[in-house]
């Protein structure tokens, strides 16, 4: 102590299992000049860096001008159908945030984990956080999340403003893992970290805790921290029909996509809420993984994160890419994934190159066998004609090339394609609906 008053620091705080101390500069002056006699000592120190809730562009109704919204139909855009109640039972997943406000939708499978900055949050920080905890594992009639026999840990890291900081969401990596964590959500980021940050997200991963962070909202090329570390399954946003959302943050190493565009939710005072953003992306992915635990037994949740990936819809251009990453979550493909006879062509993307003029459609086979014999039918403008799909073998995908006819574009400069997929007789699909897919290229 009488060191670190000569330094002209304080100390706040400490995370043992890391050997990492918070410390206030109180005296600059001071602080300089020991910086400058004893450097070596100082060769660990780093900022603490400021973190918050990603925040979602404010005029949705402009920047989102076509997409569709997620609403109550959650399931329906993860592939779920039938009856999912005992999704999450037996798995923990940790929700680092404003601190979970009580909640019906959660009731008594909310637990709290104080780490030194209080329980239940409110303001921003509250309600961001019980809206990310009710789509892991809400359990209500209207407000319906992704493992609702899950457990949620809330461990609070931010204000009431939403913002915290990298010593605090490493304090809460490291007590979330030894409260027995399964799954670490963090619906927060910044475009700087620190090494504790490092560190505590390093000692998860070794424990075999999947942590899940979202992208960031900024529609930036690159993903905030922690997203942004090695083995993290970083989630960026789509809308209900699986494209991007304009808001979303990609990149090279983004994992995932999900939902995360006008997504019902729960609310403060049990209103019920659109939350849109990759704060609500990363919670659906951490549910998720929390499902796929509980109907395989054994299964590790880094095990459970490669499984959504291998099993997610194709976005964007066929195969991994940094808009999408390795696809769109399917949990419904992932769960059935040990059905031998599943068969389940789908339309995956619409990709237009106008310059060039021709529009790539992307075929993915979901299924478990490999299909032949499928073509494409496709409207667009003038063009209007068949394409053959080639061989798809279980889990591939093709990219169909369709020429643009000159011509066909409406006055203000839009051009609509409408795509259909034909399947051969016997094919018996699983779902039917991803066999069409229709958008609207902007041609000025």
């Amino acid at each position: 102590m009488a060191r670190a008053a000569q330094a002209g620091v304080s100390p706040l705080a400490t995370i043992e299992a890391l050997q990492t101390v918070r410390l206030r500069v109180t005296d600059y002056a001071a602080f300089a000049r020991e910086l400058g006699t004893h450097t070596a000592d100082f060769a660990t120190v780093g900022a603490n860096v400021v973190l918050a809730s990603p925040t979602p562009p404010k005029d949705l109704t402009r920047t989102m001008a076509g997409a569709v919204p997620v609403g109550g139909d959650l399931l329906a855009a993860i592939g779920m159908r039938g009856d999912y109640s005992t999704l999450g039972s037996g798995v923990v997943v940790a929700v680092l945030d404003g601190g979970v406000a009580p909640d019906p939708v959660l009731g008594e499978r909310l637990r709290y984990l104080d780490v030194g900055y209080g329980l239940a949050g409110g303001g921003e920080g509250g309600a961001h956080a019980l809206a990310v905890a009710a789509l892991v594992a809400g359990n209500g009639s209207e407000v319906r999340g992704v493992a609702p026999a899950a457990t949620v840990l809330s461990v609070r890291v931010t204000g009431a403003d939403g913002t915290g900081d990298t010593f605090a969401v490493a304090k809460g990596v490291v007590a979330a893992v030894e409260a027995g964590a399964q799954v670490i959500n963090i619906s927060l980021g910044g475009y700087a970290t620190s090494s504790v940050l490092g560190a505590a997200v390093d000692q998860a991963l070794a424990a075999g805790v999947a942590v899940v962070a979202a992208s960031g909202n900024d529609q930036a090329a690159r993903m905030t921290w922690p997203a942004a570390y090695p083995g993290v399954v970083s989630v960026g946003a789509v809308d209900a029909a699986g494209q991007q959302a304009i808001f979303s943050n990609a990149g090279e190493g983004l994992q995932l996509t999900a939902p995360g565009y006008a997504i019902w939710t729960a609310g403060p005072g049990g209103t019920r809420v659109a939350f849109s953003g990759t704060s609500a992306s990363a919670p659906v992915a951490a549910g998720a993984i929390a499902a796929l635990m509980s109907q395989t037994p054994g299964l590790g949740a880094i095990q459970a994160a490669d499984l959504l990936a291998n099993y997610a819809n194709d976005g964007g251009a066929a195969g991994v890419d940094p808009d999408y990453g390795r696809g769109s979550v399917n949990l419904g493909w992932a769960l059935d994934r040990a059905n031998a006879a599943r068969q389940d062509p789908a339309i995956s993307a619409l990709n237009p190159h106008l310059a060039e003029r021709y529009v790539d459609v992307v075929v993915q086979n979901r299924g478990a066998v490999p299909v032949t014999g499928l073509a494409l039918a496709v409207e667009m403008g003038a063009t209007n004609g068949s394409y053959p799909v080639p061989k798809l073998a279980a889990g591939a995908s093709a990219t169909v090339r369709v020429p643009v006819a000159a011509g066909g574009a409406t006055e203000s400069g839009a051009l609509r394609v409408q795509a259909r997929l034909e399947v051969p007789a016997g094919l018996t699909d699983r779902d039917p609906s991803n066999n069409r897919r229709a958008g609207v290229i902007a041609t000025k």
